[in-house]
């Protein structure tokens, strides 16, 4: 009997969704399907590729309506927020738009008697192997690049969101792209790191855990296949004496809380100037006390719940601990009524008295918790910006862009922002340091990952 995968809906703890895993037939035949696609799709000139992608995509944008209700059952965002077809559009069109000045042909200076260049050519199949906090943001930052570089698509998709791997499928279908070029597969952890270990995949594409990382490294040791690997972050945020505080406690509320903190750029601690501490404090206090906890199908809720228990049991183990070394806790979290241990429903919570003793200030949460610090200026800021195991983003509160852009010389982090966080732009490559990951998604910089550089040295006089 084949493996099934279930998928627990936190809003009710029910089985909304299972699915049998693919069986080793599948598997092959995917593999060869996909090989046999690409082989002719290479030869499809960009714009063509790019029709195929936009009409996907304009596929997905139809579905929302179905895809809102979807995404709130499976892993808890509020259905207020809308989904994820905002960012899906915008990455979508830029890198579509982007493809033909990114893939074009690098041309050396000339050299008389020869011909040379270096063509971008696509690295083959990709695999996609996606989490479930933002499962169809995450995914389209390497599934419509590799396919308008040329490569054919495997998309893994989390447990947890098991439908949004189903809707792409159905995207793809319906734009009629050429069969065996995207295809939807259900596996388990042992037949991923198989297929990993094969060599039939040319670029594996990870997003989620460090640990999960280094999984994905130990199976493909050896294939030479290419990585992109982008897991967590444990983002900081400078307030300077000089930021806007209205437009800082504003953003920063948000960049905190969205997605009940399940963000991987999500703001996870603040270092705040002693001569605004206060007064952000009391700000930040009052805008998280305005959260309503509660089903993610109500149009009133703006906090839904975590996508699994143990992920919110986590945020309380941590935050506990920080309380027991001397943290102070800011939110009643029993105004907040379905707020209950053993419970993937979890109220805000701001705690000051913080420090790097804590692990709160320095393992990532991936949950509603922020711990806030009281710093003196930016040389005291920045060395505890820098001190954790991760390097995703870093944003600096200021009106002064010199300063901000000096600041961000010397953060340890792959994007620095300034007035702004929890943001990603396609125009900028989405990259990590540290445990946060290698490689690059999105961007000119994107394609490049996507594809390798073949040389051509034609002697023209014999």
């Amino acid at each position: 009997m084949s493996e099934i995968v279930k998928l627990v809906s936190p809003v009710d703890g029910s089985v909304y969704v299972e699915r049998p895993v693919a069986s080793v037939g599948d598997i092959a035949n995917a593999v060869a399907a996909g090989k046999a696609a690409q082989a002719e799709w290479a030869g499809v000139s960009i714009a063509e590729r790019g029709k195929y992608v936009l009409a996907a995509l304009e596929a997905l944008l139809a579905m929302n309506e179905e895809i809102v209700p979807e995404l709130a059952r499976q892993m808890g965002r509020p259905v207020r927020y809308g989904g994820e077809m905002g960012g899906v559009e915008e990455r979508t069109r830029y890198m579509v738009e982007l493809a033909e000045s990114a893939l074009k042909d690098v041309v050396p200076a000339p050299k008389p008697g020869f011909t040379r260049y270096v063509k971008r050519v696509p690295v083959g199949l990709v695999m996609v192997i996606a989490p479930w906090n933002y499962p169809f943001l995450t995914a389209v930052n390497t599934i419509m690049p590799a396919l308008m570089a040329g490569n054919a698509v495997l998309l893994k998709h989390a447990a947890q969101t098991l439908l949004v791997g189903e809707r792409f499928q159905q995207a793809f279908d319906a734009a009629g792209l050429p069969k065996g070029l995207f295809q939807n597969i259900v596996l388990s952890h042992a037949q991923t790191e198989a297929l990993l270990g094969s060599g039939d995949i040319d670029h594996i594409n990870f997003t989620g855990s460090v640990a999960g990382g280094r999984a994905i490294e130990t199976a493909a040791a050896g294939t030479f296949a290419t990585l992109g690997l982008e897991l967590g972050g444990k983002d900081p945020a400078l307030v300077r004496a000089d930021a806007d505080l209205d437009q800082t406690i504003a953003s920063l509320v948000d960049g905190a809380f969205f997605n009940s903190g399940q963000c991987c750029c999500g703001i996870e601690r603040i270092y705040v100037h002693d001569s605004v501490y206060d007064r952000f404090v009391e700000g930040f206090v009052d805008m998280t006390n305005q959260y309503v906890l509660g089903n993610p199908l109500e149009e009133e809720t703006t906090l839904g719940p975590m996508a699994q228990t143990r992920f919110a049991e986590w945020v309380r183990e941590q935050t506990a601990e920080a309380v027991r070394k001397g943290a102070k806790p800011l939110i009643d979290t029993s105004k907040f009524a379905m707020d209950k241990p053993g419970s993937p429903y979890l109220a805000p919570q701001v705690l000051v008295n913080v420090d790097h003793q804590m692990s709160v200030m320095r393992e990532e949460s991936f949950g509603p918790v922020v711990g806030i610090m009281k710093v003196h200026g930016d040389e005291d800021a920045i060395p505890l910006m820098n001190d954790s195991p991760y390097g995703l983003t870093a944003s600096i509160w200021t009106r002064d862009e010199g300063v901000a852009a000096a600041i961000g010389d010397q953060i340890e982090t792959g994007t620095v922002f300034m007035n702004r966080c929890d943001y990603v732009d396609p125009g900028l490559v989405w990259t990590g340091v540290k445990d946060t990951g290698r490689g690059g998604a999105l961007s000119s910089i994107g394609y490049e990952n996507l594809t390798r550089p073949k040389s051509y040295h034609l002697r023209t006089e014999i």
